[in-house]
């Protein structure tokens, strides 16, 4: 599948998260048994089209799994279990948190990455961008230095990524900031100049250059 997308591709730089250049973005992580929380996605019907981001899913966090990673990974912090699912092939858009985030592989998918330190006076140029093969049922932190949106799909079929988070990121602010970049509690977001939607919804347009398309 890495070669069919590096071959399909050619504009973007492609990777798995078993590669080299992932350890500057993120870690995979082997030691989590995340099986149920993966049965318990697989229930969850797909948006006809678009994707849907839940913040927290209860059924996720009532699994043993949720517990292990609110110890292992978030220090034993107050965390969500979230679910971004549905129909996605393109940037768009990049976030980041003051965390790392994990995801956990319901479907194979594509993470196009950046690094924070690539933004310069507020723009981002997606040619800084690489794209990273995540497969089915791999789990992985995402590092909080680490730019990154919602999952791409690699098949006609959708795309399912569950999502942990400290609680209560993603979720509205309580009141207006200062910060035009924070649209979201613990979540920065640059959206790419041709994505209008976001733009209109008071996201800062701040990505140049080519606003990539997987193809598969």
């Amino acid at each position: 599948m890495l070669n069919c997308l590096k071959e399909r591709n050619r504009n973007l730089a492609f990777y798995d998260i078993f590669s080299e250049e992932f350890s500057e973005y993120g870690r995979v992580i082997s030691d989590l048994d995340v099986s149920a929380l993966i049965a318990e996605a697989k229930q969850m019907p797909y948006p006809e089209s678009g994707s849907t981001y839940l913040p927290s899913v209860v059924q996720f966090e009532a699994t043993d799994a949720a517990k292990q990673i609110k110890d292992a990974v978030f220090g034993t912090l107050d965390t969500q279990i979230g679910y971004c699912y549905g129909h996605s092939d393109t940037l768009n858009a990049t976030e980041w948190h003051f965390s790392s985030e994990l995801n956990i592989a319901v479907t194979p998918l594509v993470l196009i990455l950046g690094k924070r330190s690539d933004i310069k006076d507020g723009r981002l140029d997606s040619g800084a961008m690489k794209a990273f093969y995540v497969p089915a049922g791999a789990v992985i932190e995402v590092y909080a230095t680490t730019l990154h949106f919602c999952p791409c799909q690699i098949s006609d079929d959708g795309f399912g990524c569950i999502v942990g988070l400290p609680t209560a990121t993603n979720t509205p602010l309580d009141a207006p900031v200062d910060d035009s970049l924070l649209f979201r509690k613990n979540k920065w977001i640059l959206a790419h100049e041709e994505n209008t939607a976001l733009i209109q919804r008071g996201v800062v347009a701040g990505i140049y250059g080519e606003n990539y398309k997987i193809r598969y």
